[in-house]
């Protein structure tokens, strides 16, 4: 598969082949769906936390007597079905949202998230990406001439610290470095914006 590469103006300066099997397969929308979710409940951190009857202050004495008040028996007036009682099946801060996924198919699913960004012409591929030094303004302009007022992830082969600065006060705007990719920051953007050197990256890990 070819796609144009540009220079940091967006001027196409050259052809590049990209490998079919990474960006030019039939994406699985189950599988990208799966991964997506397995991603963002991993991320989950149970912080809530309800107190159940025993841990409620208060209702340590019967209520009334067992029999002969012609009301239903009750023991505690914190059980879950007395106001101010406790919670049944609360959230807990023990609870384990994790869930399992092989990495083959972790892999397959980024592969189909690539390829939908290059079949929708979301992917730009840029000669190089480089700074001499952090200049927001400058990564801002260079930005807008490539795709406007899109959101971008910008995925760098490695950490570039000037890069990351020029981009890290830019809304809509983040990188990444090419081996964290994921799920949640590749559709969370609309565009992919990565030079040829974290394509090498990427064809490496997602490679057969």
């Amino acid at each position: 598969m070819k796609v144009p590469l540009r220079d940091v103006t967006g001027r196409v300066v050259d052809e590049t082949e990209l490998q079919d099997e990474i960006f030019g397969i039939v994406p699985n929308e189950g599988l990208m769906h799966q991964a997506l979710v397995r991603q963002l409940a991993n991320a989950r951190l149970a912080t809530s936390r309800t107190k159940t009857r025993g841990e409620v202050r208060g209702g340590g004495r019967k209520p009334w007597r067992q029999k002969g008040t012609g009301r239903a028996r009750q023991g505690s007036t914190r059980a879950p079905q007395w106001r101010g009682g406790g919670v049944v099946f609360g959230p807990r801060p023990d609870r384990n949202y994790r869930k399992a996924m092989t990495r083959k198919m972790r892999r397959l699913a980024l592969r189909s998230a690539l390829s939908v960004k290059v079949r929708d012409g979301r992917l730009i591929l840029l000669d190089k990406l480089d700074m001499p030094v952090p200049k927001t303004k400058q990564m801002l302009s260079t930005l807008r001439g490539l795709l406007g007022d899109s959101s971008a992830l910008i995925l760098l082969p490695e950490s570039d610290a000037n890069v990351e600065k020029s981009v890290s006060n830019l809304p809509g705007a983040k990188t990444l470095r090419a081996q964290y990719l994921n799920l949640v920051d590749i559709f969370g953007h609309e565009y992919l914006v990565m030079p040829l050197a974290a394509v090498k990256v990427i064809e490496d890990f997602l490679g057969q």
